[in-house]
C-alpha cells in the first residue's frame, strides 16, 4: 500500500495531529466531489461545447492525464524513477514557477510501488523542532507541539525502523523547497544519515525552483550536495515542443479538428518561453476569444491581442506585431 500524506496547506490543530490538505489511497490524488464538479459546469461550457472538446484543455491545475512527455520531462522523470529505484538519499528536481514539476510528482505518486510510504510536505518552515513536527504530521504521526527536540527525533527514528522492519520504504518529498533554510537543509541531510545496518531508512526528494540549486551551491551546504545522487533541472519547452503540447492536449479534451496554427503556436512559445503553466493560461484565454469572436481557429493576430490585453502583470513577453489588422470583437469582449 502506497500511503501519500500532503501537510503544508492545512493548519496545525491544538492536538498536534495532523490534518491533511489531501489525502489519497493506493494510486492518484483525490478528486473533486460531484456538487463541485456540478458548480463548475457552467463555466466549463463557456467554450468547451463550441469547440467540441470534452473538458477545458488548459487548466491550470496539476492533473497527470494532461502530462506531456517532453525531452525535458522525461528526462526529470528518469532521474526521479532512478533515485527511487536505487535508493538514492537526496534526489533534487528544479525548474521554474509552471514548468511542470508537480505534475511530475503527482505522476511518481501514481506510480510507485506499494511497499513504500510517502510523506509530502509543501511550504514547510521553523527551526528544526518544526520541521520535525511537519515531517511526522505529513506521515501520519502524532507530533505534540510541546516535546522536545529528542523526543520528535525518537519518534520520527522509531517510526522509520517501524516501517522498515514491515518492509516499507519510507520517502519524504518536499514541494517549494528553495524556501528550506540552510540549517534546515543541513537538518535534512542528518535524516539521510538515518541507517538500519547498510540500509538508509528514509530517502528525500526535493523539488522547487532554481533559487534551491543555488542554495546548495553554497559552500556551507557542501555535505548536503555530496549526498546528492539524482538531480535534474526542467528548462522551458523549446519551439516545436510547445506545438506538440498544445495539440496533445487539445486531443486529450476531445478536439477533433486543429485549432492552433502553426504562427499562433509560435507566438504563444515566444510570449511564454516554453513555460507550460504560462501556455495554459495563454491558450486558455485565446480559445475564450476566438469564441467570442465565433471564429474555430487562433491564429497569430489573436495572440497578440491576447496578450496585449492580458499582460497586466508582465507575465507574458511582449510580441512583435504580425502587421495584420487586428480583429474585431465578436459577440463580446473578454
Amino acid at each position: 500500500m502506497v500511503h501519500i500524506c500532503d501537510w503544508g496547506r492545512g493548519r496545525r490543530g491544538g492536538s498536534g495531529r495532523s490534518r491533511h490538505a489531501g489525502v489519497v489511497g493506493r494510486v492518484g490524488f483525490e478528486k473533486s466531489g460531484s456538487g463541485q464538479t456540478a458548480r463548475k459546469a457552467g463555466r466549463l461550457d463557456i467554450y468547451t461545447e463550441y469547440f467540441g472538446l470534452t473538458r477545458r484543455p488548459f487548466t491550470l491545475q496539476p492533473d497527470p492525464d494532461f502530462l506531456f512527455w517532453s525531452g525535458q520531462h522525461k528526462k526529470a522523470y528518469a532521474m526521479l524513477e532512478y533515485g527511487v529505484m536505487t535508493n538514492a538519499p537526496i534526489t533534487v528536481i528544479t525548474g521554474e514557477i509552471g514548468a511542470g514539476k508537480t505534475t511530475l510528482i503527482r505522476h511518481l505518486l501514481r506510480n510507485l510501488e506499494d511497499d513504500i510510504t510517502v510523506g509530502l510536505i509543501s511550504n514547510a518552515h521553523g527551526d528544526r523542532g518544526e520541521l520535525l513536527q511537519w515531517v511526522l504530521m505529513a506521515l501520519g504521526q502524532h507530533a505534540p507541539e510541546d516535546a522536545s527536540y529528542v523526543s520528535l527525533f525518537s519518534r520520527f527514528q522509531a517510526h522509520l525502523i517501524e516501517e522498515y522492519n514491515a518492509g516499507r520504504r519510507t520517502i519524504l518529498i518536499f514541494d517549494e523547497a528553495q524556501n528550506l533554510a540552510e540549517n534546515t537543509l543541513e537538518e535534512l541531510r542528518m535524516f539521510s544519515n538515518i541507517n538500519a545496518d547498510e540500509d538508509e531508512l528514509v530517502q528525500l526528494i526535493l523539488v522547487g525552483q532554481p533559487e534551491l540549486r543555488e542554495k546548495l551551491a553554497s559552500p556551507r551546504l557542501v555535505q548536503f550536495a555530496q549526498r546528492v545522487s539524482s538531480d535534474f533541472h526542467l528548462s522551458p519547452m523549446s519551439k516545436l515542443a510547445v506545438r506538440e503540447y498544445i495539440d496533445f492536449r487539445m486531443l486529450t479534451s476531445g478536439a477533433t479538428r486543429n485549432v492552433f496554427t502553426e504562427d499562433a503556436a509560435a507566438a504563444i512559445h515566444e510570449a511564454t518561453g516554453g513555460v507550460p503553466r504560462l501556455i495554459n493560461q495563454l491558450c486558455d484565454y485565446a480559445l475564450l476569444y476566438a469564441f467570442g469572436e465565433g471564429v474555430y481557429r487562433v491564429d497569430r493576430p489573436m495572440i497578440e491581442q491576447v496578450v496585449e490585453d492580458r499582460n497586466v502583470n508582465g507575465s507574458f513577453a511582449p510580441l512583435k506585431s504580425s502587421g495584420r489588422a487586428p480583429r474585431q470583437r465578436g459577440r463580446f469582449r473578454p
